[in-house]
């Protein structure tokens, strides 16, 4: 991959403000590209002026938006933002994601409307918008888990609501591939952010930890060089979930 990989591309980063969404902003505006920067929650809007300003100062355009994407009319409006603004969208990538460990026997319906709203649903509506606005030979990549491939407890909702994106997926990718847009998913292992610790007591990490190499868990800086790779030379890939994970899970 170039250092220019990206000049002048238009990549639309959903969740792009923390963690690895905002490292996924800064990485492609490093290799030129202009980048839209989603955030969910009003707790976000730091990082999301933080990344904004650290993607300007590396040379490229940005600007930041809210949305809460469980709404098919705010994804829309996402789109149609950054069409508006930068005149076409090259790249859509998804790392919005929630996640729940519980037991099924404890879980209410409304924990379970609030997974697949954000797990599914989002990812289901980010992807048509995408495949309605990108530019043609353009690029969609979605955040998913390497819990598809995994057998275990207390994950029902999240890797449940994770795996119809690769359904998702397939379906695009040949619907897509007469303008040249790849669709891809990325399964990373648990990673390294407070989004993983919260779910899990120390004996958990521990054992999390112990199933990859070197006993590590995943780091956002494993993945961004994934991503970015299926977003450009990598777009040959497609309809396929990749599980990035350090041997955390495979098929």
């Amino acid at each position: 991959m170039t250092d220019h990989a990206f000049k002048d591309k238009v990549v639309l980063i959903a969740g792009g403000a923390k963690n690895l969404g905002g490292l996924i902003s800064r990485e492609v505006a490093k290799q030129g590209a202009n980048v839209v920067v989603h955030y969910n929650s009003d707790s976000s809007r730091t990082d999301a002026e933080e990344t904004v300003s650290a993607v300007k100062e590396l040379g490229g355009e940005a600007y930041m938006t809210q949305g809460d994407l469980t709404r098919p009319a705010n994804v829309e409006a996402l789109f149609l933002e950054a069409k508006d603004k930068f005149g076409g969208i090259d790249i859509a990538i998804n790392t919005v994601g929630k996640v729940l460990r519980k037991p099924i026997v404890e879980t209410s319906e409304d924990e379970y409307d609030a997974m697949f709203d954000i797990n599914a649903k989002s990812a289901y509506f980010f992807i048509k918008e995408a495949g309605k606005h990108l530019n043609d030979n353009g690029k969609i990549v979605t955040v998913v888990t390497a819990l598809l491939a995994a057998f275990t407890d207390g994950y029902s909702t999240y890797a449940g609501g994770k795996s119809p994106v690769e359904h998702f997926t397939r379906a695009a990718a040949k619907e897509f591939a007469e303008r040249g847009i790849s669709v891809t998913a990325v399964g990373p292992g648990p990673m390294d952010t407070p989004f993983f610790y919260g779910q899990e007591t120390p004996e958990r990490v521990a054992f999390h930890k112990s199933q990859a190499i070197n006993g590590d868990l995943t780091k956002i800086e494993d993945i961004s060089p994934i991503i970015r790779f299926l977003a450009t030379d990598g777009w040959w890939i497609t309809g396929q979930t990749i599980f990035a994970n350090g041997g955390y899970t495979t098929r």
